[in-house]
């Protein structure tokens, strides 16, 4: 996620407030990061007052520890570049059970765990890492669009499957089928009926008489 995600997603206000961003943004674009960078925040047992942020950036990982409120000097940061040939990171574990599953891994001196969407966004984390270390192209930090959309395809789906017509809306009628007419019949005429009509008398050519 991007810093800005970060932001809006704690419950600790004043541990990503205007205050401390001041100090934590010009410290990252020091090191050449993205003004809104793709981060991890690593919160830590007492996140009101202390946690850990950390950025990939193509010469390393940038590890920034802030402190909120430092007595006397307010919020305080001090970050440091660690190449990609010197992080350390441990092996990703999964464990799962049933639909449920747990993921952790080591990144530095942090442990990072988490369980199932959360679990998902560290995995996508960590390889990141590991690319970077590789000297591989990085993968994406956000999960397929086309997984997220088959999930919205789905859920719209159902909904429309199970929408509710309006109150003192009404149905269309049903259209009715169109009745059954003969095909009109064209008037008889004497002609007509005789042309249609078998001839009784021969068709062999008449013998002229002797004329008596």
């Amino acid at each position: 996620m991007r810093l800005s995600e970060w932001r809006g997603r704690t419950r600790y206000k004043d541990s990503t407030g205007p205050k401390v961003m001041a100090v934590v943004e010009p410290v990252l674009a020091a090191f050449g990061t993205e003004p809104d960078p793709q981060c991890w925040l690593a919160w830590g047992d007492d996140p009101a007052s202390r946690y850990l942020l950390m950025v990939p950036t193509p010469p390393g990982l940038v590890i920034a520890v802030v402190r909120v409120n430092v007595p006397g000097e307010g919020p305080r940061v001090s970050a440091k570049l660690v190449r990609w040939t010197k992080v350390q990171v441990g092996e990703l574990a999964v464990e799962t059970s049933g639909d449920h599953h747990l993921l952790s891994v080591q990144v530095e001196s942090q442990v990072m765990k988490g369980a199932d969407a959360e679990a998902d966004a560290i995995a996508r984390f960590a390889l990141v890492i590991l690319a970077a270390i590789d000297g591989r192209s990085w993968p994406p930090f956000d999960p397929p669009a086309g997984r997220r959309g088959a999930r919205t395809i789905r859920g719209r789906a159902s909904a429309a499957s199970g929408r509710k017509p309006a109150a003192g809306a009404k149905k269309p009628a049903a259209a009715k089928p169109a009745p059954a007419t003969a095909a009109p019949k064209a008037p008889a005429t004497k002609a007509a009926a005789a042309a249609r009509a078998p001839s009784s008398r021969s068709t062999a050519p008449k013998r002229l008489g002797s004329g008596r």
